[in-house]
């Protein structure tokens, strides 16, 4: 489930994030999100598994932008989530 975005940024604030080492808002290239919910205007790096890997049922993970709850992945409002990172 995605809830979203408040906002949109244009093609060009897109690609000066990008330059800048940021993650655009949305979901990158070569993401697999399964049993997740993607709170309002997060930014997904790219070749991010959001899958609960190791099958969790409660984690509180704030400094990484998510939490586990009864299984599922719930990454929080204005997370960013580097890429390639496992979950």
């Amino acid at each position: 489930l995605v809830m979203g975005a408040d906002y949109f940024e244009s093609g060009e604030e897109r690609a000066l994030l990008r330059e800048r080492g940021g993650i655009p808002m949305g979901v990158g290239q070569g993401t697999t999100v399964k049993r997740a919910i993607l709170d309002k205007n997060v930014r997904i790096g790219s070749n991010v598994t959001i899958v609960n890997k190791d099958h969790v049922e409660e984690a509180d993970r704030p400094e990484h932008g998510f939490y586990i709850r009864n299984g599922l992945v719930v990454v929080v409002k204005n997370a960013s989530i580097a890429d390639g990172m496992v979950i």
